[in-house]
């Protein structure tokens, strides 16, 4: 059965993320701090966890290869979201503004993290799947392109999960980023569904390896 893990690593936010906010480091708070907030959301990503795990499986046919994914929870970082190691921080600074997540952006972060990773686990399965995508959506920015089969997965468990408004808000948070937004307009134009099968097309038409 797949379980998230909740991490905090003090040597990994100290050395790694501290650095690159104005913020001082000190362990108790921040220990605190983020022990406070695994709490909350904890309980809430247990109920829908292996659902998650499940339907990841079930829309791209992939199998997940770890049966525990570590997840670290960060206090503050200016560094956006990692699928690997997967890492999300709680507050996340941009110039001199500190955003906070709340519990269920948390989530939303993290599942799309858990996409990629699902992804990165499967490197061999997938083939050149992202070469092939790439060189058919050669006028898109990059971060555009790799982001369309994420998103479609994501918009699904949005819609099965959660509702369409959580999905609005993703959209909307993703507005920031040009790429994303762009990433989302193409979903949104040709359908997940028509995204998700052009991706199992491809891997049904990979070479099968002899046994």
């Amino acid at each position: 059965m797949m379980k998230i893990d909740f991490v905090w690593s003090f040597i990994y936010e100290q050395v790694i993320h501290n650095p690159r906010v104005d913020e001082k480091f000190d362990y108790e708070k921040y220990e605190e701090f983020v022990n406070s907030f695994i709490k909350r959301i904890e309980p809430v990503w247990r109920k829908i966890e292996q659902n998650i795990f499940d339907y990841c499986e079930e829309i791209t046919g992939l199998k997940w290869k770890k049966e525990k994914i570590p997840v670290y929870v960060i206090k503050i970082s200016s560094i956006m979201p990692i699928s690997d190691p997967l890492t999300i921080p709680i507050q996340f600074q941009s110039g001199k503004d500190i955003f906070l997540l709340s519990p269920e952006r948390f989530i939303d972060m993290m599942i799309h993290e858990l996409i990629h990773n699902l992804l990165i686990q499967n490197d061999k399965e997938i083939g050149d799947y992202f070469g092939f995508i790439l060189e058919k959506y050669k006028k898109e920015k990059f971060d555009t392109t790799i982001h369309l089969l994420v998103h479609a997965i994501h918009k699904k468990i949005f819609l099965k999960y959660f509702d369409e408004e959580r999905l609005n808000n993703e959209i909307k948070m993703s507005s920031f980023y040009p790429d994303y937004k762009r990433s989302w307009e193409i979903v949104n134009e040709k359908g997940e569904d028509s995204i998700i099968r052009e991706f199992k097309n491809y891997l049904a038409g990979l070479p099968k390896e002899k046994a």
